[in-house]
């Protein structure tokens, strides 16, 4: 059944700015859910913003609003009423942004430790949003909603490094789905309390809400929350003046605080996690312990991001050097393991 326009997929003005599309059921589509028939029809919305638009009543079958999980049989009129974007209202900030790379589609920033990525409770102003705004203006994502516009991953606000933002819809999309398919390549340094044994590993579990503080995730049984992949290998080991670990980690996937909650799971928080630190951190001399404080955030740094450019196709790979305190920490701990190795033999006398 063709749309008003007499085509598939026909879209008309509505709602000053918004518009309504009508796609026709062919008899090849029966049995299908509805969500998944508008996600192959309509590629260029989110399977979130599709559920968010059946569930508010905005999609159709033959006039009658149905939920996700409707089969659909063949012949019908399916429409989507996709409303006009929200107006904005976060004010743009002179916030300095290291950018790293940018085009008409995608950006790609260094972030610094402290820096909040998106408006919340405890901060509406100040964040990454709030300079993206300012540097792009209305050249962003608008998937992510009012709040979060361009924003396709986040980092902690103690988590510094690289990532990537979106300037349209379609470059939103694309990012989205490389990300569900696993296919963007995601490298972090971190500095861990303990000695870790095994030179490299895999931790595959379900993390979910803390069934004890709704504020925290953690590991969890499987059903009870969502699984997720991290992949870590040793770099360094450090034994004095306490036991500790740099790493290397592979993202497989990026639930909330992932690396955080997998690492302290094996016992081996992240160095400045006071949230998932679960027992007291090794004794550090007045000047590492200094070093440490200065990290204002956690030895954790998206290192390296990889992606397919979402317009042009090509392989993108982006590196970021670890920030001048992480620096510093990891060299003070280079310094005190070689003032403590013993000194060479001198050579026999001739």
């Amino acid at each position: 059944m063709p749309g008003p326009s007499g085509r598939e997929g026909a879209v008309t003005p509505h709602e000053l700015g918004g518009e309504r599309r009508v796609f026709a059921v062919t008899a090849a589509d029966a049995g299908v859910r509805l969500d998944r028939f508008l996600q192959a029809r309509a590629a260029d919305l989110s399977r979130t913003r599709l559920q968010t638009l059946i569930a508010a009543g905005r999609v159709l079958v033959d006039g009658r609003p149905r939920k996700a999980s409707h089969r659909i049989r063949g012949g019908e009129a399916v429409s989507v009423e996709v409303p006009p974007p929200a107006p904005l209202a976060l004010v743009p900030e002179p916030i300095p942004l290291d950018i790293v790379y940018e085009d008409d589609a995608v950006l790609v920033v260094n972030k610094p430790t402290g820096l909040v990525v998106h408006p919340g409770a405890g901060h509406a102003t100040g964040t990454l949003v709030h300079a993206l705004l300012w540097h792009c203006g209305s050249s962003l994502s608008g998937i992510g909603g009012v709040r979060r516009p361009g924003i396709v991953h986040r980092l902690d606000r103690g988590t510094s490094g690289l990532l990537a933002v979106a300037k349209s819809d379609a470059a939103h999309t694309a990012l989205t789905r490389q990300l569900k398919a696993r296919s963007v390549e995601r490298r972090y340094l971190c500095l861990v309390h303990g000695s870790v044994r095994e030179p490299e590993g895999v931790i595959e579990t379900a993390i979910g809400r803390d069934p004890g503080n709704r504020l925290k995730m953690a590991v969890r049984p499987p059903g009870a929350g969502r699984l997720a992949l991290t992949r870590y290998r040793v770099l360094e080991r450090f034994r004095d003046p306490a036991p500790l670990t740099l790493l290397a980690v592979d993202l497989g996937t990026g639930r909330t605080h992932q690396i955080r909650v997998h690492l302290a799971h094996l016992g081996f928080p992240v160095v400045g996690d006071r949230t998932y630190r679960r027992r007291p951190a090794g004794l550090l001399d007045a000047t590492l312990a200094a070093r440490v404080t200065a990290l204002g955030g956690l030895a954790l740094h998206a290192q390296r991001l990889g992606f397919t450019h979402p317009e042009t196709g090509a392989r993108l790979r982006f590196e970021a050097s670890l920030p001048p305190p992480f620096e510093a920490l990891v060299a003070g701990l280079r310094a005190a393991a070689a003032a403590r190795r013993p000194a060479p033999p001198a050579p026999p006398p001739r």
